[in-house]
């Protein structure tokens, strides 16, 4: 009877050390079908127009281009540049974290030449028939710190994008940073990708459980540390533009240049095509001095190329300006890197 007994005792005994110096084994993952926010994946994708209102320094704009495309089965990106010290980054994933599945907006980018990025992840969603709703909320602090809300209306062909800061935790409250309203202008843009990614999947895209740990919020300002940089997106490349002026062209250093990138030709023939500039895809104001400018985080695709010199300081295409006269193409590959130039060459009438 004593030889039956020791060894369930003994069992026993290895099971209580076991669970007492394991006192938190790692729970079973949540199941990804039930991520929270997942329905604004599949409305993003498009490029989309629209003024913005920003109590920054920057102001606000008429027009601000997004163009929303798949990077993998799980994530949707954009970037956009202003000029040269002023960009924006903003990606939608599925993230793991407190160990549930929701999607995460990375934003973030250059102003005035310094760095940010900051994370979020989905707090609150309310989709209907006539309008769906998603809450972003910092992920450390959540809404004492910053959050944004999406909104999607008209069948999902208006997009509304309000995000709120407490201003470096100066404030006790967040209060309204930016808005921006805006159309979508094309899909057939994102088509390709989408189908290439049967897009979107539910599946995780980032692991963040550990990757605030002892962080006081998720904002980072040197990106040293920044638990998923802008080079490790995947799928995009790269295109370094240049441009030149024809011989009988002398610039003002102190006038503008328009780089400007579409999906679809400008002309055709000898006729501008102005319905196609729902197709601009990316674009940047240079100074007429600085004749080239690396386009990164850029999706692959069939693009366009032109150049505006702005000679009246009107910031648009007008009598008098100068622009380069041809549909510039060229194709951009997976995670490619590729050198298209243009000439501006024609004065407009």
């Amino acid at each position: 009877m004593k030889n039956k007994i020791f060894p369930v005792a003994c069992l026993l005994f290895f099971i209580s050390y076991s669970c007492k110096n394991n006192p938190d084994p790692t729970p079973p993952l949540p199941d990804v079908n039930n991520t929270k926010g997942f329905g604004v994946l599949s409305q993003l994708k498009g490029i989309w127009n629209g003024p913005v209102t920003s109590t920054t320094p920057l102001g606000g704009y008429m027009e601000w281009i997004v163009d929303f495309r798949p990077i993998s089965e799980n994530q949707i990106s954009s970037k956009n540049e202003l000029d040269t010290l002023n960009d924006i980054n903003m990606s939608f994933f599925i993230a793991l974290y407190n160990n549930q599945f929701r999607v995460c907006f990375r934003n973030g980018g250059s102003f005035n030449g310094l760095k940010r990025i900051s994370y979020f992840l989905c707090d609150s969603v309310n989709e209907t028939a006539s309008e769906n709703y998603y809450r972003f909320i910092e992920i450390i602090n959540g809404t004492n710190r910053a959050y944004t809300e999406v909104v999607f209306r008209n069948n999902g062909d208006s997009m509304y994008i309000k995000s709120y800061t407490n201003k470096y935790n100066t404030l006790p409250a967040p209060v309204l940073h930016m808005t921006w309203s805006s159309k979508r202008q094309d899909t057939t843009s994102s088509q390709p990708a989408v189908a290439l990614f049967n897009f979107p999947q539910k599946s995780m895209t980032k692991d963040f459980s550990h990757a605030f740990d002892g962080m006081p919020e998720a904002i980072f300002y040197g990106l040293s540390n920044d638990p998923f940089p802008e080079a490790d997106q995947p799928y995009l490349g790269q295109s370094h533009v240049t441009y030149t002026y024809a011989g009988t062209y002398s610039p003002n250093p102190a006038k503008k240049v328009f780089l400007i990138i579409t999906t679809q030709p400008l002309i055709s023939g000898i006729t501008f095509n102005a319905a196609n500039l729902i197709y601009r895809s990316r674009y940047v104001v240079l100074s007429a001095g600085d004749t080239d400018f690396d386009f990164n985080y850029m999706h692959p695709g069939s693009y366009y190329l032109y150049a505006i010199y702005d000679g009246d300081d009107n910031m648009t295409a007008s009598s008098g300006d100068w622009v380069s006269a041809l549909n510039t193409s060229f194709n951009l590959g997976s995670q490619g890197n590729i050198s298209p130039t243009t000439q501006i060459n024609f004065t407009i009438p």
